[in-house]
């Protein structure tokens, strides 16, 4: 079995989240896969199987705590993958049947590709102990199925972010993480962009995550609707950082990255 590692979300090595592509020939057993990806000890491993049609594939997403309903950068670096492998139709989108319905990726040049993602609407919902873990005044709280969304007054506070870890994973259940988010500087580092933000889930073992494509499935309806436009420029702010596109059609969320792949190794369980 051949796996691929993917720095995803970026232009260049070591930047953006990095990925493991798992290429299966045959269905894995839950365990097999979770025990695989702890192995690998990387945020997210994706497991891709092809499903009759030759740009159809069953894809699923597995982390150190388990099985995850969506994750973003993953699924690009599937896609990225199997393009550069020639595992894909290159003119064709890909579709993956996954765990949050059938999500598609097309290529749009340049290197750039655009996923179909469901938006995630966060409703507004206040927790003062997160804010406390936090150590910020939030200008806005809110909580989806998967994360708790923050807006605070500045990108230098979303910079400047310094959380209790210990005391924000007692906080966060029953949500996996929780974004931090402000509108861009309109000079500075964030100058080129719509919005920055930061994503940490240290309730699943990830203090920081790098760049979080499912966390901007809530950004992305959020500052649409903020801001009066259907189409962002993100930042996402860690210490690797990512830049993304964000367009907000109705009820999908359409994250565009680029993608970049460092290793290739094969799997010797020759018998598993």
């Amino acid at each position: 079995m051949l796996m691929y590692h993917v720095d995803a979300f970026a232009d260049r090595p070591f930047a953006g989240n990095p990925a493991a592509v798992c290429l299966l020939s045959r269905p894995r057993d839950d365990s097999w896969m979770h025990s695989l990806a702890r192995e690998l000890n990387l945020p997210k491993t994706a497991f891709v199987l092809r499903e009759g049609a030759e740009e159809t594939f069953r894809l699923r997403w597995f982390g150190m705590d388990g099985e995850s309903q969506l994750c973003g950068h993953a699924t690009l670096a599937a896609a990225h993958v199997l393009w550069q492998s020639a595992l894909a139709p290159p003119a064709e989108p890909i579709r993956f049947l996954t765990a949050s319905g059938t999500l598609q990726a097309r290529q749009l040049g340049a290197g750039w590709i655009e996923l179909d993602f469901p938006a995630e609407v966060a409703v507004e919902e206040a927790r003062p102990a997160l804010a406390a873990a936090l150590g910020v005044e939030p200008r806005w709280m809110g909580r989806n199925r998967l994360h708790f969304l923050v807006e605070v007054e500045s990108e230098q506070l979303v910079r400047a972010l310094r959380p209790d870890f210990r005391q924000l994973a007692a906080v966060l259940p029953p949500a996996r993480g929780v974004i931090v988010t402000a509108r861009a500087a309109a000079a500075g580092p964030g100058g080129g962009y719509d919005f920055v933000s930061r994503c940490f889930a240290p309730a699943i073992g990830i203090d920081e995550d790098p760049v979080t494509g499912s966390a901007h499935c809530a950004l992305g309806p959020y500052w649409a609707a903020k801001l009066g436009k259907v189409q962002l420029d993100a930042f996402q702010a860690s210490s690797r950082g990512g830049a993304l596109r964000v367009r907000v059609a109705g009820d999908r969320v359409f994250l565009a990255g680029q993608a970049v792949s460092l290793l290739r190794s094969e799997l010797l369980l020759r018998r598993e």
